[in-house]
């Protein structure tokens, strides 16, 4: 048997191209199977070959664990029980030497499974080491078969590679035979080790794309920055120039769009929008998101947001269509984005100023002061009048003697607002009050949010109405129609 395992070892090492070593790997492996068939219960067999002779012993093995980890006697001894031995510790391995198992037909089929198996494995990793240094890049291959959940690709000179149907473009379909182009990739497969796996919704599958028609792309005269796919549908490449005599998008498009569309061509038409890289991620932004008109972008750096304003008119176009193009221009750039309407944004602003100059003008306070108001949920006169004072002086900055004295003074001024409305001498307040529903405590928080009259009541919508005063939707509409009514008489 010695001489029988060196000479499998020695012929198969030498038909296959794999190491000695993988093979007597195998060999252990079989063996330890083979001895495992003559226990009934669960058993651990570790088998060593001498590489040099051939011979080999076998030993039956039991881990030292916690009597609650403890599983089957084939396989554990409880510390107590080895507790006598001080050599042991928890972890240890006892090993007891036994028989080498006679091998019969039944035995030695399964040890011969076991060696074409790991031998498999081992050529699997030789071919996977092979093309090791051309991952991440593109190659051709035919269709080799084609199952519901993937394909194996034929790469040549015996090498082959898996393809999941996920890792397909949508809308691309391979039969056997065809020949395919892909971005060659490594999968990591529980306990099968390596394999070579292909890829033609990566992102590198465009770069790669590129690099073929693109010359400049190929010698780094232009370098691809960033890209952001949604495979099928739409990319957007951002690309850098090295040299300033040359324009890196009309580069990337080439003579009549006939590079872009080239690889648009392979990708089943998907749509292909090529930007200017800029180091600045606003001005990034700006070029990626064109041709919607942008009015503003505030950065917050610490959580990586950019808030960016775009007119009514692009803001349909800003978002594209279920949110793709945001979410692009937040993958190209690598923040996250809120899109907002430059005219809502105007509008809150406005909102808030005149809330602010309206505290300024009754408290008598600085603008300072009464923005912290504001920022603290303290809007209207109202709130701050019947509020605690307590609560009030909880404000970084405030202190008793000054939360009571702003608390007096929202009292005055509504008191001071309620004559005023009350009397003949507001004209604005008076035409206010003359809207069916609109009472003086109303009147006032309407004031409050900068609605001095019934014209600009009657501008609001439902929605507005409901943000600035504590109305139900039904009441809400029934008042902005009472406020319309002079808009259609004659």
């Amino acid at each position: 048997m010695q001489n029988e395992i060196l000479l499998v070892a020695q012929s198969v090492s030498g038909e296959k191209g794999i190491s000695q070593h993988s093979i007597f790997e195998a060999i252990e492996l079989a063996l330890a199977t083979a001895t495992k068939k003559r226990y009934k219960e669960p058993s651990n067999i570790e088998v060593n070959i001498d590489r040099e002779t051939g011979e080999y012993i076998t030993f039956r093995c039991w881990e030292v664990v916690e009597e609650e980890d403890f599983e089957h006697s084939g396989i554990h001894k409880t510390f107590d029980e080895v507790k006598e031995d001080k050599s042991l510790t928890l972890g240890s391995l006892i090993k007891e030497k036994v028989d080498n198992a006679e091998f019969g037909r039944i035995a030695a089929q399964a040890a011969r499974q076991v060696i074409v198996q790991k031998v498999r494995e081992a050529e699997r990793a030789k071919i996977v080491d092979q093309y090791r240094t051309y991952l991440g890049e593109l190659v051709n291959g035919s269709v080799k078969k084609v199952t519901r959940e993937f394909l194996i690709i034929d790469l040549g000179d015996g090498a082959e590679a898996i393809m999941g149907r996920a890792e397909l473009v949508p809308g691309d379909v391979y039969r056997i035979g065809d020949r395919i182009r892909a971005v060659l990739q490594e999968e990591e497969r529980e306990n099968k080790g390596s394999q070579l796996s292909l890829s033609r919704k990566c992102p590198e599958m465009v770069r790669e794309l590129f690099k073929l028609e693109v010359p400049e792309i190929a010698e780094h005269v232009i370098e691809i920055k960033a890209i952001a796919r949604d495979a099928g549908s739409r990319t957007k490449i951002a690309v850098k120039t090295n040299d300033n005599r040359i324009d890196p998008v009309g580069a990337c498009v080439g003579m009549r769009g006939s590079r872009v569309q080239a690889v648009s061509n392979e990708l089943g038409n998907e749509r292909l929008d090529i930007v200017v890289w800029d180091d600045d991620p606003a001005q990034l932004l700006i070029n990626a998101m064109g041709p919607a008109d942008i009015i503003s972008i505030v950065l917050d750096e610490v959580k990586g947001i950019m808030e960016v304003a775009v007119t009514s008119e692009t803001l349909a176009q800003s978002i594209g269509k279920n949110g793709q193009n945001v979410r692009l221009c937040s993958q190209l750039t690598g923040w996250k984005l809120n899109v907002l309407d430059s005219d809502d944004t105007t509008q809150e602003e406005g909102g808030e100023n005149t809330s602010v100059k309206f505290l300024m003008e009754h408290l008598d306070v600085d603008e300072d002061l009464a923005k912290i108001l504001f920022d603290e949920g303290y809007k209207n006169l109202d709130y701050i009048s019947s509020c605690n004072p307590e609560d009030l002086g909880k404000i970084e900055g405030f202190d008793d003697e000054i939360a009571n004295l702003l608390a007096e003074r929202a009292k005055e001024a509504l008191l001071a607002l309620t004559m005023e409305l009350s009397s003949e001498s507001g004209e604005e307040s008076e035409e206010l009050m003359s809207v069916e529903g609109v009472d003086i405590s109303l009147a006032i928080e309407l004031k409050q949010n900068g609605i001095r009259n019934r014209e600009e009541l009657a501008e609001q919508s439902v929605d507005e109405l409901i943000e600035l005063v504590e109305l139900n939707e039904e009441k809400a509409a029934e008042i902005i129609m009472k406020a319309r009514e002079h808009w259609f008489e004659e």
